[in-house]
């Protein structure tokens, strides 16, 4: 098949840096791929893209150039003559959709988050049938995807974009301060203004376990300016900000445990690597995590529970083999859960289906161009 994976943009993290695992699988069942981005954004994903040899364009300009952004696209289709269109995230999906019909081409599309913007999902209630396969990234997205959306779940198919690789994790020695990270889009979804809170909170009810930790936030993204006023107006001086890091294993193995405060997620990509990199995960109870930690590798909490956050953090620092010991357990549980040899097989079986849909579909109006 020649597929043409539409996405947003180009920005650091979310649904563009799992691309290069994705179209390895889609290469290695003798498929052609071209990558197609909406927008540039912060162009943080270009290098991983380039440096997997991945075909990719930027066709648009910027977020309300739709009828350039969608003529561009129909052209492209012309051009290249795709077998299906594969979109990722709601604004490429419906414009896939649209150049989809307009082309004859089948649309397929991936959904990756549990929780939509309002206009976003009254646009997807009304859309999702010009879509003949919805993927979802995990179980919590595909639950998402039939109970709200509406998508029946025989339109519905599960394939992890989460690949887990065995690795020797870490050995970390329990001397020193205690440093705690996130990885991630410093967006106000990751509620890392309440993480400073709950920091906050535990300088001033336990001062000396407070001295001996350390907060990292790595990432970019619109909220990093009032981020970094509010840890200053705090006087948190043991929260930093080191910016978008591009080598996300090297940054996990300078930390001793993960922190997710989300308000939503989906699969949250940076959670099941903290975990594989051999770290005990303290995160909301949203999104795919609410399904893979479990009591021995991590703990969860209500969004918001300023209190239960503070209390895991200070039950790993105090107990640093404790906080080994499930770090050791979360690793295990993200081989089991989403190893590569499961990735590729949830895959190529996923491939295979669809491109045996092609094979029976019944004839359809000649393609724009055609």
């Amino acid at each position: 098949m020649r597929i043409l994976y539409l996405i947003n943009g180009l920005n650091g993290g979310g649904a563009a840096f799992p691309i290069p695992s994705l179209v390895s699988v889609m290469h290695s069942a003798g498929h052609e791929v071209r990558v197609l981005a909406f927008m540039p954004q912060d162009g943080l994903a270009r290098e991983p893209l380039e440096a997997a040899g991945i075909d990719y364009r930027i066709i648009g300009k910027n977020p309300s150039d739709i009828i350039g952004s969608v003529r561009n696209l129909i052209n492209e289709i012309r051009i290249w003559k795709p077998d299906i269109l594969w979109t990722s995230l709601t604004r490429a999906t419906i414009f896939g959709q649209i150049a989809g019909r307009f082309c004859g081409v089948p649309v397929i599309s991936w959904q990756h988050n549990a929780w939509l913007k309002p206009v976003n999902l009254a646009i997807l209630k009304r859309s999702w049938r010009m879509t003949g396969r919805w993927i979802v990234d995990s179980d919590a997205v595909g639950d998402y995807a039939a109970k709200i959306i509406g998508i029946p779940r025989e339109r519905i198919s599960v394939w992890p974009i989460f690949m887990a690789k065995e690795r020797e994790p870490k050995v970390r020695t329990p001397d020193g301060r205690f440093v705690i990270g996130s990885l991630g889009r410093l967006h106000r979804n990751k509620r890392y203004d309440f993480l400073l809170d709950v920091v906050a909170h535990i300088r001033d009810r336990h001062p000396h376990i407070h001295e001996c930790l350390t907060f990292i936030i790595a990432g970019e993204g619109p909220e990093r300016p009032q981020l970094e006023e509010k840890a200053r107006a705090l006087g948190l001086d043991n929260v930093h900000f080191p910016g978008f890091r591009r080598d996300a294993g090297a940054f996990l193995s300078e930390i001793d445990a993960y922190i997710q405060p989300s308000r939503n997620e989906g699969m949250c990509l940076a959670a099941h690597e903290a975990m594989a990199a051999g770290l005990p995960v303290i995160a909301s109870a949203v999104g795919q995590m609410r399904y893979t930690i479990t009591p021995e590798c991590g703990f969860l909490h209500d969004a918001g529970d300023a209190e239960g956050f503070a209390n895991s953090i200070l039950t790993l620092a105090r107990d640093r083999a404790r906080a080994r010991a499930m770090g050791a357990a979360a690793y295990r549980r993200v081989i089991d859960c989403f190893g590569e040899a499961r990735f590729r097989a949830t895959g190529l079986e996923l491939l295979a289906s669809i491109e045996a849909g092609l094979k029976d579909r019944s004839p359809t109006p000649a393609r724009a161009g055609a």
